[in-house]
């Protein structure tokens, strides 16, 4: 049976900076997704954002390292054997220094399939396959406070409309989703009569999430 998971403890980081990019020259197709970069500098346990061409499905996703060598390292957990076959890309080496810290609630919207009619006029009932994913989007409730530092660096990001990478981790040593993508974050304080001034923000991913058991 899965383990039942609250909404309670879960920590939220987000971005505060981005290494330079370190160039990539080959990813392999396989159970291991090992990396080339030559003297990229990376350790164990960093995460890293990917650029991708050829190999669609690792752009603009954030993986962690893992089995890092001098001009090597593997994407912890990625099986890259059904992938397309990678032509060029960069790594950078991402900070989660920024804390959001003020949520009240938490809804996600999005991610479901579109569908692709492939009915034939010699069948007798209706087929279909799934289509593209819809962007998924996560919109908090947070307590208003325009001092607050997490609040304040999204409403920076949404400003300059540029792409930023989160980490959420479900409790201490608990499950982690990683994903990157643009924020929205107005500000606007709002509320109910004699309840907390509240404001919302939405992130709406870029690509795939990327998941670790801890």
């Amino acid at each position: 049976m899965a383990q039942v998971r609250k909404w309670s403890n879960v920590a939220v980081a987000m971005q505060s900076a981005l290494g330079a990019a370190k160039t990539l020259t080959a990813i392999t197709q396989g159970a291991t997704a090992t990396v080339t970069s030559t003297a990229h500098g990376f350790v164990n346990g960093d995460y890293v954002l990917l650029t991708a061409q050829g190999m669609r499905q690792v752009d603009g996703r954030v993986f962690r390292v893992a089995s890092s060598t001098a001009n090597n390292f593997v994407l912890e957990g990625e099986d890259t054997s059904s992938y397309d076959a990678f032509s060029s890309g960069s790594a950078q080496l991402i900070t989660f220094g920024t804390s959001i810290t003020t949520a009240t609630s938490v809804s996600s919207s999005g991610g479901d399939f579109d569908f692709i009619d492939t009915t034939t006029i010699h069948g007798n009932a209706k087929t279909q396959i799934p289509g593209l994913a819809n962007p998924a989007t996560y919109t908090f409730d947070n307590i208003w406070d325009v001092s607050d530092a997490g609040l304040k660096a999204m409403k920076l990001a949404s400003d300059a409309q540029a792409p930023r990478c989160f980490k959420f981790v479900f409790g201490q040593g608990g499950q982690i989703m990683l994903f990157n993508g643009y924020v929205g974050a107005s500000l606007l304080p709002g509320g109910q009569a004699q309840d907390k001034v509240t404001t919302s923000t939405a992130i709406t991913m870029f690509g795939s999430p990327t998941y670790y058991a801890s």
